[in-house]
């Protein structure tokens, strides 16, 4: 018998029976499922930030450049985007035959042995070869782990369950600049492998209510549900919403057009219910990242240096911005529980932007020595771009595009979001010393800021509202003159 199994009621919990012992069972059952999904996103962190201090340590050490060479290292670099692409098509088709569950176990077994490689891993070459195995679990960030916890948990955690997803990405990038400042990067694959144990342990969690609930598995389904929110009036509406949804919607659909024919996937990508999150998805995508934050967190001693012409200044400027960067995550995620999502993510853009252009225009102004470069305000500026920019886009762009995709599209829609942010992150970071030297400093910003600025403009016009909204809710936004379901007469379309 399952663990999930002993909530086997079908009526509500007695108001007398709700007390603060079960409340906190159903929110820490939510919590150590998000927990895992955190732990995995930690690791890849650890691994995206490695080169920084890696590629520097391996170039002392044989105390030649060529020791790593500049084509080598932008490989080492953006060679996670390349080799996760085979597994943006491989893991949206797996996790909907086999559920969330058992493909999240495979990318917690993938992860840890890619830190073994990692560890054994002598040269450039070897390096890289480790790097390629943490492919799929770059992949399954973008698509799996989005998934995960956002059918996982209630709608009242899932917004800060989804940014604090984000923010302990850059967590990990943070603490292995600061572990291979100070020691040898191979202390970072090591303790890696710590936190890639508890995701492989704590894999004890029941398989995806709304998993279940696609495959007609409605019994499940109740029980899954049931042991992740417990019985109360609300969970079971909100369960029994999802089946009555998921029943409509089998029923309508015959044989054909449950597969992958032309007139099903013709019907598909003219429903409004799929093109319209798909787009809004990949214009967060775009707009994410081409805010220059992503490239700068992994060139950021580069830039450092081009700016300020100093090597100790830059490795200061690094773990600052470093820290920064994850507190402003945090911020983000608090203040994503007082701000609606619409006004965080805009807000805190926009002003990331502004910024951007002024960056552009403090570096243009020092080319052309009409003021001086000051290591100081250099770094206070490139703070002042970084916090609001990890408050809202960094943090909360998987997490929108995570409540936005509908259940019976999430095949399709996570393949092409993952496929197009895997294709922005590998190609903005290996062309990334190309567009420095090209553009100079200050043009690269200046690219940046007017990038950005164009998809936040149209993210201000088309992104709606989905702050406490359940996932059926966020759907029926999405139709168009389509008729709800009696049992779900309550809802009411986002505002």
């Amino acid at each position: 018998m399952n663990k999930y199994d002993e909530i086997n009621t079908e009526v509500p919990e007695p108001e007398g029976q709700k007390t603060k012992y079960r409340w906190k069972t159903y929110f820490l059952r939510q919590l150590l499922v998000s927990s895992a999904v955190w732990a995995h996103y930690f690791v890849t962190g650890l691994f995206f930030g490695t080169p920084t201090v890696l590629i520097p340590q391996m170039r002392r050490e044989a105390n030649s450049t060529e020791a790593v060479g500049e084509e080598i290292g932008s490989w080492l670099c953006s060679v996670f985007g390349f080799s996760a692409i085979p597994w943006v098509f491989i893991i949206p088709l797996t996790i909907t035959k086999l559920g969330r569950k058992i493909p999240f176990i495979i990318a917690c077994v993938n992860i840890f042995a890619a830190l073994i490689a990692m560890y054994y891993s002598y040269t450039p070459m070897q390096i890289l070869m480790s790097e390629i195995l943490q492919g799929m679990n770059h992949a399954t960030n973008v698509t799996l782990a989005v998934v995960i916890i956002s059918e996982y948990t209630s709608p009242k955690y899932r917004g800060i369950f989804l940014t604090i997803k984000s923010a302990t990405f850059f967590w990990g990038i943070w603490i292995s600049n600061a572990i291979g400042t100070f020691f040898h990067w191979k202390c970072i694959p090591l303790f890696g492998m710590v936190c890639a144990g508890y995701t492989m342990i704590s894999v004890f969690w029941p398989e995806s209510p709304y998993w279940l609930a696609d495959k007609g598995r409605f019994e499940e389904c109740r029980k899954a549900h049931r042991w992740l929110h417990g019985s109360n009036e609300n969970s079971i509406l909100e369960v029994e919403t999802l089946i009555a949804s998921q029943t409509e919607y089998l029923k309508s659909c015959d044989s054909r057009k449950r597969n992958w024919t032309f007139s099903s996937i013709l019907h598909t990508i003219t429903c409004k219910q799929f093109y319209k999150p798909i787009l809004l998805s990949i214009l967060m995508v775009s707009q994410y990242h081409l805010s220059g934050k992503y490239v700068c967190s992994m060139y950021v001693i580069d830039i450092i240096k081009r700016i300020t012409k100093s090597e100790s200044t830059a490795y200061t400027g690094m773990l600052i911005l470093d820290g920064v960067t994850v507190l402003g995550m945090y911020v983000g995620c608090f203040l994503s529980k007082i701000l609606k999502r619409r006004t965080l993510f805009l807000g805190s853009s926009t002003v990331g932007i502004t910024f951007l252009f002024i960056i552009a225009l403090y570096l243009y102004l020092i080319k052309l020595s009409i003021i001086g470069e000051n290591n100081i305000v250099s770094i206070l500026l490139l703070i002042s771009f970084s916090v609001p920019i990890s408050c809202g886009p960094m943090i909360m762009t998987t997490s929108l595009y995570g409540e936005i995709i509908p259940l019976r599209f999430k095949t399709a829609c996570y393949l092409i979001t993952a496929l197009m942010s895997e294709i922005y992150s590998t190609s903005f970071l290996k062309i990334a010393p190309l567009i420095f030297k090209t553009f100079g400093t200050h043009g690269t910003f200046l690219f940046y800021g007017i990038a950005s600025g164009f998809f936040t403009v149209l993210l201000y016009i088309f992104l709606p509202e989905t702050k406490d909204k359940t996932l059926q809710e966020i759907e029926y936004y999405f139709k168009s003159k389509e008729v709800i379901p009696k049992e779900t007469e309550y809802l009411k379309p986002l505002q």
